[in-house]
């Protein structure tokens, strides 16, 4: 299907706020934060608080990259394309917890925050319109840009996208 099919799939859904799509969204990192908690306790536990405080630090870290928290403010998929049209810029379908996602969003560096990022989790529409591209898959990322999309793109192609005016 052509980029110009994701633009009727996005605009026919609307986002998704139950309280199973924020857990599905923050599942990786709560569970990363209680394995933390839970490790933490048993050093503390067995009298050694430093390792438990350091073993702590690292599951706190984990659990942020891979909470929503390590992208940009993610939008609706009907409003990153109408953004899309009017400044030209990329459009980022992602997910909590992918680790493609999170490369491209490391990779891209400051440069991330002028691409539209959309939550596929939490925009029903958005995952309609990467299985409108992906041939009926959820793979992400997926990147927009004009009528091309490109699946599981190359970092350095996106970077270049987004140093463009």
């Amino acid at each position: 299907m052509s980029p110009a099919h994701l633009a009727g799939a996005a605009a026919a859904g609307v986002p998704g706020s139950s309280v199973l799509d924020v857990l599905r969204r923050w599942m990786l990192a709560i569970l990363m934060v209680t394995c933390g908690v839970l490790v933490a306790g048993s050093q503390l536990a067995a009298g050694l608080p430093v390792v438990g405080g350091v073993e702590l630090l690292v599951f706190l870290v984990l659990a942020l990259l891979l909470s929503p928290w390590a992208f940009p403010r993610s939008v609706g998929a009907a409003e990153a394309q109408r953004a899309s049209a009017v400044d030209g810029r990329p459009i980022v379908y992602w997910r909590p917890g992918c680790r493609y996602c999170l490369q491209l969003r490391f990779a891209l560096g400051r440069l991330a925050g002028r691409a539209h990022w959309v939550d596929i989790w939490h925009d029903p529409a958005a995952a309609a319109a990467v299985r409108a591209v992906a041939g009926g898959n959820e793979t992400v990322p997926t990147v927009v840009l004009g009528d091309q999309a490109v699946v599981n793109p190359d970092r350095a192609w996106v970077r270049e996208q987004l140093r463009s005016p």
